[in-house]
């Protein structure tokens, strides 16, 4: 069956066509588009009409594509912006043109168990237990579990937000980190009380920040997927890349080869959130994984979920 996902956030929207068969997924086409749909979200509670018209735009170039390669089913899940977004109809009507299905807006729950299935399809189940966490634009998932999910909680520590309500000044000032951390480490503590953080035998990160601070871990020159996938990125690395990106400026961050144009602005806040992650668990050392909840929507989409 050829599949089509889509997962819209807070930062992006990417597509994920593939061809699934016996719980396998064959990539055919991945794409995604800096939108930044929960641009203010989280200051005024409505998405902006200019963030609106920026993630349509990528829906109709996404639409054509599906249209082209032949698509049987297709899922469109919406995050955190648009759980939070008073106006969300706007949007969801706009899609609902363009593509002729619903939008489904998913719990934080439901996020971290789809992120959850596209992690940790490559890994040796012997690796398990897995913690997976999703920094997302608006939210940050952690999920636990052997083969399936056992526990999951999401709390609102986005790259995004964070940098919206914490990161005044470029590069941010000692103050403005110091708030930032402060609120990131009671979000996880929130999510330990719920999730065994720190009993996990792997720690998976997934999603743009992971992968952007693995790149830079590995000093990459450009940004290479296959290279950044399933490398394993030591808890020092990880504290030493966000303490780097905390003292660039956005002139310096947009220079680094690997750095997506998109991600020059809220980088510096999903780095410090990873690095404070990794502070929480103990963990050592984490999988940067590129398969996530996007391959998970695509597996629940053969699979009926």
């Amino acid at each position: 069956m050829r599949v089509a996902a889509i997962d819209c956030g807070t930062n992006s929207i990417r597509l994920l066509i593939a061809d699934v068969e016996s719980n396998k997924l064959r990539e055919v086409v991945r794409d995604m588009e800096i939108v930044r749909l929960g641009q203010g979200v989280d200051q005024t509670g409505e998405f902006h009409p200019d963030a609106i018209e920026r993630t349509l735009t990528a829906v109709d170039k996404f639409a054509a594509e599906i249209a082209r390669r032949g698509v049987e089913k297709i899922r469109f899940c919406a995050t955190s912006a648009t759980r939070d977004a008073t106006n969300r109809a706007l949007f969801i009507d706009g899609v609902r043109e363009r593509l002729g299905i619903d939008v489904e807006v998913i719990t934080g729950v439901e996020e971290a168990e789809l992120s959850f299935i596209g992690a940790i399809q490559e890994l040796n189940p012997n690796s398990g237990p897995f913690l997976v966490v999703d920094i997302g634009g608006g939210s940050t998932e952690f999920v636990f579990g052997n083969h399936k999910v056992e526990s999951a909680k999401s709390v609102n520590i986005g790259c995004v937000r964070m940098s919206e309500r914490h990161f005044k000044d470029d590069p941010p000032k000692h103050n403005q980190i110091e708030l930032a951390r402060t609120d990131i480490q009671e979000a996880i503590a929130l999510a330990g009380r719920e999730v065994p953080i720190t009993q996990a035998k792997t720690l998976v990160a997934v999603a743009g920040t992971a992968t952007t601070v693995a790149a830079a871990a590995l000093e990459l020159e450009i940004y290479d997927r296959y290279s950044i996938h399933l490398s394993r990125i030591s808890s020092t690395h990880v504290h030493k890349v966000s303490t780097n990106f905390l003292q660039l400026n956005r002139d310096e961050r947009i220079n680094l080869g690997y750095m997506h144009p998109g991600r020059v602005d809220v980088i510096a806040a999903g780095a410090l959130v990873l690095s404070e992650v990794m502070k929480a668990t103990g963990a050592t050392e984490f999988i940067a994984s590129e398969t996530d909840i996007l391959d998970g929507i695509a597996l629940s989409i053969a699979s009926g979920g």
